[in-house]
């Protein structure tokens, strides 16, 4: 069941909030951590003593915090999968803990962070790789990482794919027929027992594996073209999320309180930062 944290955080958690893994005794450990209100999945993925976080949140970041310590790890990245436009990252607060942890986020999104990042790149935690891969299509600059490319464990697929479904393509630059290619050659060719977490989930689902979302995905499971018809009619420039408008500028500033106004100014209006993101 998902749950806000974990409820023993130790370096060999495996209760609440951790997400399962394939590995048996390896010191490879992946947490999965809620945000209510916009159903955000935060991810905690740890080797070694060292660990990344996975699309971290403004209003959770603490709790982040809070079990980093207690496990005893040392936080090395804060990586996001795009630009969100629901909820402002944590990435900025945190850094503001720890100025040594660095953010992360695609090159293609041009938002500011400290290390950007394309297709094929690797990001080392511990013993653990992670290899990135352009997924565009929801956003022009989302990515998706993939643990352990050679055997490959799980994908965190930010909002790109979700399980049954995928991220809305009306805006940030959004196109659903890229979004069909970049999941079908990117995500869905992984091996079939491939563990997919997702960026978001609305009811209470954790995760998926590629072989259940090449079976039973509503929405990828279409050829191409009614998929392209499908979302046009379903998602059409409408019914924008809540915080839109708080979030696109202030994620650009890779969630710096400070930043948040200067990018603002930027742009004549806040709603130019929306339409061109």
């Amino acid at each position: 069941p998902r749950s806000e944290s974990c409820t023993h955080p130790t370096p060999d958690c495996i209760g609440m909030g951790c997400a399962p893994t394939r590995r048996g005794k390896s010191p490879l450990k992946v947490m999965q951590l809620f945000e209510r209100e916009s159903s955000t999945y935060t991810y905690l993925v740890a080797s070694n003593g060292e660990c990344i976080l996975i699309d971290p949140v403004d209003v959770t970041y603490e709790r982040d915090l809070k079990i980093i310590e207690q496990c005893g790890y040392k936080l090395k990245y804060c990586i996001n999968t795009h630009v969100h436009a629901d909820h402002i990252t944590g990435s900025g607060l945190i850094k503001q803990k720890l100025p040594e942890v660095k953010s992360v986020i695609s090159k293609n999104s041009l938002a500011k962070a400290d290390k950007m990042v394309d297709n094929g790149d690797v990001i080392q935690v511990g013993k653990e790789i992670l290899q990135v891969r352009a997924t565009p299509g929801h956003t022009n600059g989302c990515i998706s990482l993939v643990l352990n490319p050679s055997d490959p464990h799980c994908v965190f697929t930010g909002d790109a794919l979700l399980i049954g479904g995928c991220g809305r393509t009306d805006f940030q630059q959004g196109d659903p027929a890229v979004l069909y290619e970049s999941v079908k050659t990117q995500i869905l060719s992984l091996p079939s027992e491939t563990l997919i977490y997702p960026g978001h989930d609305y009811q209470g689902r954790t995760c998926s594996t590629v072989e259940e979302e090449n079976k039973y995905n509503p929405r990828l499971t279409l050829p191409k073209k009614e998929f392209v018809e499908f979302m046009n009619k379903r998602f059409d420039g409408s019914n924008y999320p809540g915080r839109i408008d708080e979030a696109l500028p202030a994620n650009m500033a890779c969630g710096f309180p400070e930043n948040v106004e200067e990018a603002v100014e930027k742009k004549e209006t806040a709603e130019e930062v929306r339409d061109e993101w």
